[in-house]
């Protein structure tokens, strides 16, 4: 069963944006964007009021997803990539991106901070950071 709504489209649209920003990192990296996606939509909280669908998350501005402005992020969803979207849209979580509403490829080493949000993690190339639970409780 699904944690937040969606049709068709959307799953293909999320499965664009986790290629296009974490194919470097994997599948698993993938389905941590993946995450970060679907905490978006659930979390109606900080940058993300009233971000109520998949569609409104992926085209957020401002504060939504560099791919979605790269010619790579309109190639058609892959079958594949359209699977690993369903996981997430079920709920299913992966750490250290289970409660993460963020993430970034730093330079460098991943801050203990970034905008005031705690790093939870890092996968290869990206570092994740959460919300408190105060300020974000859907997410949890």
């Amino acid at each position: 069963m699904a944690v937040i709504k969606y049709n068709e489209e959307e799953v293909k649209l999320l499965a664009r944006l986790m290629r296009a920003e974490a194919e470097g990192d994997g599948q698993l990296g993938m389905l941590m964007v993946g995450n970060v996606g679907v905490n978006r939509v659930l979390g109606n909280c900080l940058d993300f009021k009233d971000i109520r669908s998949l569609q409104r998350m992926v085209y957020q501005r401002p504060g939504g997803f560099e791919a979605t402005i790269k010619g790579y992020f309109y190639q058609a969803a892959r079958e594949k990539d359209i699977e690993l979207a369903r996981r997430v849209i079920k709920g299913l979580r992966y750490h250290p991106a289970s409660n993460a509403l963020w993430f970034f490829r730093p330079d460098g080493s991943c801050p203990a901070q970034w905008f005031n949000q705690w790093n939870t993690g890092r996968y290869k190339a990206h570092c994740f950071f959460k919300p408190t639970q105060a300020d974000c409780p859907s997410v949890y």
